[in-house]
């Protein structure tokens, strides 16, 4: 499914990053890399971020981890706000599906219009965040795509450049000559830090290809990223990247079914499709709305669907 090209809305987009937030999920489920001699501080901090959902046990899909059943994930990249919650730049569903060792993301535009579980009015789907938290935006993500989602992960988008940081800055192969807020992305390999890791993931006005070229680089960001995370040399830093996790990430994931996860789910990650929603950008009294056609939809729906192994 290929995005339709549009205008983006004239507000600017702060982030924008569609899949830093699964960088740092891959993160979290990639700690028991690290060992026996960090499973303290590891646990500790997965203590801190671990919040579970409002809903009751028959609203509650069961999934047996050990044995491998596909999951959804629901990742939230939040811009937060001095005096309110704030609201998500970017709404990743994941899922994951150890049968033929894949991951799906599909990117779920943020001015989606569609209905508020809930609230009882249609808005832009990043806006049940702001009305209900992740509860509400969960039950409104259900509801569009007409699937479960089983956990969620939520990202301080903040938190971001220092966790690129964290691992000592990333290196990536650049083949656009550009530059974005003040920085230079000259063609060749890079070595970026937070900052200039943000601006490259996030430019796509001036790439030829748009959507797809961003997406690109953030690929790129992503698999530089695990690189340096995993590299024995990180465990010095270990404990930045771990608060880092701590001040910035909110799961209802435990810290037993992550692990269940790094064992069970780590092949997963070596094949990653990304799904764009097809649509188009409309404007209501000054407002900008993504529309998403009903067949559209229906057809992402049995996409996420087959993967989840869901009649």
């Amino acid at each position: 499914m290929e995005q339709e090209r549009i205008s983006p809305p004239p507000k600017k987009r702060k982030l924008g990053l569609k899949i830093t937030i699964g960088v740092i999920f891959l993160l979290i489920i990639g700690a028991g890399a690290y060992g026996f001699s960090v499973y303290n501080s590891v646990a500790g901090t997965l203590q801190k971020t671990h919040e579970p959902l409002k809903r009751s046990e028959s609203e509650q899909r069961v999934v047996n981890l050990a044995n491998g059943d596909p999951i959804s994930i629901l990742l939230f990249g939040v811009d937060q706000r001095e005096g309110d919650r704030g609201r998500p730049d970017s709404l990743i569903l994941l899922t994951a599906n150890p049968g033929d060792k894949s991951i799906q993301m599909v990117s779920i535009p943020r001015d989606t219009y569609t209905e508020i579980i809930g609230k009882g009015i249609k808005d832009k789907i990043n806006h049940s965040y702001t009305y209900g938290g992740v509860d509400m935006s969960i039950k409104t993500v259900e509801n569009f795509l007409d699937v479960p989602i089983d956990y969620y992960v939520e990202v301080n988008m903040d938190g971001f450049k220092d966790l690129v940081d964290a691992v000592g800055g990333v290196t990536v192969d650049n083949t656009l000559d550009f530059s974005y807020e003040r920085a230079d992305f000259p063609v060749g390999q890079l070595e970026l830090n937070g900052e200039e890791a943000l601006k490259y993931s996030r430019m796509r006005a001036f790439d030829p290809q748009g959507d797809i070229g961003r997406q690109e680089r953030q690929r790129k960001i992503i698999q530089a990223f695990i690189k340096e995370a995993v590299q024995i040399e990180t465990l010095t830093n270990y404990g930045s990247i771990l608060e880092v996790i701590g001040d910035n990430v909110k799961t209802n994931l435990t810290f037993e079914e992550m692990k269940e996860i790094q064992a069970n789910y780590a092949e997963t990650r070596h094949n990653l499709e990304q799904i764009q929603i097809n649509g188009s950008g409309k404007e209501e009294n000054g407002v900008y709305y993504y529309i998403v056609p009903e067949a559209e939809r229906t057809k992402l729906s049995e996409t996420v669907k087959k993967h989840l192994d869901i009649q």
